[in-house]
């Protein structure tokens, strides 16, 4: 397979950690997806204390990505990421085995410090095994990252149907497993060997951060690109409701919202790379990341041209107004993450000035973590009001407007030379 030559032409490191990513995601989607309806339904607790339990795992993995990051570049990116994964072990491990609520929020708590851990250590790391090759060598990291994704709540169900807990300690036994083969096969790699300088042994991790926050470049685009993850994360959010809303709650609305999820990691699958290439052969990295937040947003227009249709009364017709638009809105937001993406990650790197990567990583997705919640938190209310008002277009326009603001920040962050670096090369502007 063509993916497979292109793997190979990367150092050993960069393929291992292109399959571990596949790993991670395929376990812990096998397990997350399910995790609501144990709690509620199995062990019998109540909404409140679910919500509280699932909270409590972004929340440790959202708030603790700088500290994961900064970690990462003082004692290198291999420790940090075989930590993640024991720690995620024992955290799947222990959600088969407790029933208690310390003891689940322990557990909770514990999967999402390893998030914070391994994520920003193995994104470092990545750009700096593929060197040159950095834009390439994230876009196929995305494959594999949306082929865990796909295959995980489809392995999850199956196991799910024998029980949950056998769901939770497969999911550990990966890690497990994930673990042992990082600690002997994965090469270690400190930060100073990856273009960053002896200084960063003699600052303080407050003097880091503060350097950090003083890149005003950075930051903006932390900023602009907020509404990238708010934007793709309407996948698992307003798509499913519209879907399910439009389709109904039994076979048709269950078979709209498994079209959309198909139609958005099989395409990026099968044309991530492809569409890397074309964008990098022919745009600066600014201009793909505009167009890429454009196309994002565009992804809401079928969704509310959808709005000025009538609603058929049961049959075909139903089904497939619930199902076409929410699909080609999840293809369109896959096509708009597949555009920016690779350049989104080399953009960081440069902002960051090859030094402190992990650091600067950590706290992008901190920043980029607190912006999903609330844009998902006003999503929910603008769904809530679109309802009771009756005016369905509402959600939206709102995200279309979101989708072109971004593009328009990331231009003007691109067209005031904010995007560039002494280690970037130019390619002549095009129109």
């Amino acid at each position: 397979m063509a993916l497979v030559a292109q793997v190979r032409t990367y150092e050993r490191s960069v393929q291992l950690l292109m399959v571990n990513q596949f790993t991670i995601n395929l376990g812990f989607y096998m397990l997350m997806p399910y995790l609501a309806a144990h709690l509620s339904g199995s062990l019998g607790l109540a909404g409140w204390l679910v919500g509280l339990i699932l909270g409590v795992r972004n929340f440790s993995q959202q708030g603790m990505f700088l500290i994961g990051g900064t970690l990462a570049d003082r004692l290198g990116y291999k420790p940090l990421i075989v930590a993640g994964c024991v720690l995620r072990t024992v955290g799947f491990a222990t959600l088969a085995l407790v029933s208690s609520l310390p003891a689940l929020l322990a557990a909770s708590a514990a999967t999402g410090l390893a998030g914070a851990l391994f994520n920003p250590a193995v994104r470092a790391y990545l750009a700096a095994d593929s060197g040159e090759r950095r834009v390439e060598a994230f876009a196929l990291f995305n494959v594999f990252y949306q082929a865990g994704i796909l295959l995980g709540p489809l392995v999850g169900m199956v196991l799910t149907g024998v029980d949950f807990r056998v769901t939770c300690l497969v999911s550990a036994a990966i890690f497990a497993l994930l673990s042992v083969v990082q600690i002997r096969a994965l090469p270690a790699r400190r930060a100073d060997e990856a273009g960053g300088t002896q200084k960063a042994a003699r600052e303080s991790v407050l003097a880091e951060w503060r350097g950090i926050v003083a890149n005003r470049p950075f930051l903006l685009f932390s900023l602009a690109m907020i509404g990238s993850y708010v934007l793709s994360f309407q996948v698992y959010l307003a798509l499913p409701l519209e879907a399910r809303r439009m389709g109904g709650d039994g076979m048709a609305g269950t078979g709209a919202v498994a079209l959309l999820f198909a139609a958005s990691g099989l395409s990026t699958i099968i044309c991530q790379t492809r569409v890397t290439a074309w964008f990098k052969a022919r745009v600066q990295p600014g201009q793909a990341l505009a167009w890429g937040l454009l196309t994002m947003g565009a992804a809401f227009v079928p969704l509310l041209a959808a709005t000025a249709l009538p609603v058929p009364d049961g049959g075909v017709g139903q089904w497939l107004l619930a199902a076409l638009p929410a699909s080609l809105a999840a293809l369109l937001l896959a096509l708009g993450t597949m555009i920016a993406y690779p350049f989104e990650m080399d953009t960081i790197v440069r902002l960051a000035g090859n030094r402190l990567v992990a650091t600067h990583y950590g706290l992008y997705n901190t920043i980029c973590g607190i912006g999903i919640t609330l844009g998902n938190l006003l999503t929910g209310a603008a769904l809530d009001a679109a309802r009771s008002a009756g005016m369905s277009a509402l959600p939206w326009m709102a995200l279309l407007g979101v989708g072109l603001a971004c593009a328009a920040a990331l231009y003007g962050l691109h067209r005031t030379g904010r995007l560039t670096s002494a280690d970037s090369p130019a390619r002549p502007a095009t129109v």
